[in-house]
């Protein structure tokens, strides 16, 4: 009787195997070799799967066929087709001991069932396998370097471009602004993943598979340090050489304002939105608030005994003294932009070397790298456990990312108080979109920074103003800020 054949074509997705037949090319060579060598076929199996992992589904099923006598052989281009593994290799040989698998035939070499013939396929499985494993670790080898050399290796990340003559990443012309006025708007707390997610969608930004960005990917883009230089694998940051789109210091801010907001909060069963705001002006206690007929009263929690207060005081109330202080530091269009101006001039003709400064900086760089090659050699020695290692070593590299933007920040001369100074014109700029609010908690977020000791007389809502928004608690505003302008060159 003549031996039944099943047809095993595999084709591999990855790069590795880029030079292989194509699945429709295998079946045609495997076809005309069946009619040449007139072989019975029962079968065919085709499957898109590496062969350098177990658990490939479809060969599993061809092997059933061999288990359960429905087949006696397997017609394959080559031994590789059929196993890039000990384990699968291991079966196909298993197979041909017990004499349920009597025949392997393939148009690219020749095989017979004899101690001798298994012998050689052992050796063509094993080169398969290690022609994998060394490919494998050449890739690895060649990622690794390019790491240490800072470059990216993979599919440029969001607001970036992939460079083939550099083989890097360069910033996206297009993306990276709006990129980075995501991150300066988040930095300064007032804003939420949500608003930043409608900010994008107002810009056309949109994700790769050209949707409007989820509010988890806003996240994710917000938390990736490849944005300032960074890059992150397998728990391991890598200083990169390309240009980053924002610098450290913001990313940084970016942060902070992400866990300040992810801290847990006890959840109040009443949603008042002054509530937590203010405190009284006479014993120090919060203001609390409780809905009566229809309307919310707010009144001193008197948690540390009697007060003095007696006033319940409505949220319309309240709500007239905030919108007041709002427009009190709301500037309009005209004038914010005209000062945002001037803060630009101011910040060109700033532009001055401060030698020492700039050269402590070096100095404090030149003794992180010299940490950075002693933690290796103790790595190297075995003195350190490679969770040890990395822990130390994210620690140094993102200190020696910082160090590096201090010192183009140095070099730069940037007057420390203009950024600060520019971050409130904005803030105070977009102020007046608070007046038509329906989110009532914004505006408390807003004054807050803005102000403190926040507190509730009779109905009157005290507070003092931090230093800069006094200025604009003057009136008239422009003519002050030209003047406080001056005072800081």
């Amino acid at each position: 009787m003549d031996n039944r054949y099943v047809i095993y074509v595999r084709k591999s997705s990855e790069q590795e195997e880029r030079q292989a037949l194509s699945i429709a090319a295998q079946f045609r060579e495997l076809e005309e070799y069946a009619a040449k060598e007139q072989l019975q076929i029962v079968a065919s199996f085709e499957e898109a799967r590496t062969a350098r992992e177990t658990g490939r589904i479809i060969f599993e099923e061809m092997l059933g066929w061999i288990e359960r006598n429905e087949a006696d052989g397997i017609l394959a281009w080559h031994p590789d087709r059929l196993a890039r593994n000990a384990v699968d290799g291991g079966q196909i040989i298993h197979l041909l001991d017990c004499g349920k698998l009597k025949d392997l035939r393939f148009p690219t070499m020749t095989f017979d069932n004899s101690p001798n013939g298994k012998f050689m396929l052992q050796i063509a499985f094993g080169q398969s396998k290690y022609y994998t494993d060394a490919l494998s670790e050449n890739v690895k080898r060649g990622i690794r370097q390019k790491m240490k050399r800072g470059e990216w290796s993979w599919k440029a990340p969001t607001g970036y471009l992939n460079n083939p003559h550099t083989r890097n990443i360069d910033i996206d012309p297009e993306k990276a602004p709006i990129i980075r006025e995501a991150f300066k708007l988040y930095a300064t707390g007032d804003y939420t993943l949500d608003a930043i997610k409608d900010f994008l969608a107002t810009k056309g930004f949109r994700s790769r598979t050209n949707k409007v960005m989820a509010k988890a990917s806003v996240q994710t883009l917000l938390k990736n340090p490849i944005h300032c230089g960074l890059m992150q694998v397998n728990g391991e940051l890598h200083e990169g050489s390309f240009k980053p789109l924002i610098s450290k210091e913001l990313f940084d801010r970016c942060q902070d304002v992400m866990k300040s907001r992810g801290k847990a909060t006890r959840k109040r069963h009443n949603d008042f939105p002054f509530v937590g705001w203010l405190t009284c002006v006479h014993c120090g206690c919060s203001i609390t608030c409780q809905r009566q007929k229809g309307h919310h009263y707010y009144h001193c929690t008197k948690k540390r005994g009697p007060c003095p207060s007696k006033h319940y005081v409505r949220e319309e109330t309240i709500l007239r003294r905030a919108k007041k202080i709002v427009e009190q530091l709301s500037l309009p269009d005209l004038w914010a932009d005209n000062i945002l101006k001037k803060l630009d001039q101011e910040d060109t003709v700033q532009k001055s070397g401060h030698r020492v400064a700039v050269e402590h900086l070096k100095n404090e760089k030149r003794e992180l790298e010299e940490k950075l090659e002693d933690l290796l050699d103790l790595r190297l020695d075995g003195a350190l456990s490679n969770d040890e290692y990395l822990g130390k070593k994210n620690k140094l590299v993102s200190r020696k990312v910082n160090l590096d933007q201090k010192i183009a920040h140095a070099e730069r001369s940037h007057c420390e108080w203009l950024e600060p100074c520019r971050q409130m014109i904005l803030r105070s700029k977009r102020a007046k979109s608070l007046l038509q609010t329906k989110d009532l908690k914004e505006i408390p977020t807003f004054l807050k920074q803005a102000g403190l000791n926040w507190s509730l007389k009779d109905d009157a809502v005290r507070w003092d103003a931090k230093i800069g928004w006094r200025v604009l608690c003057a009136s008239p505003k422009s003519r002050n800020w030209w003047t406080i302008l001056d005072s800081n060159q």
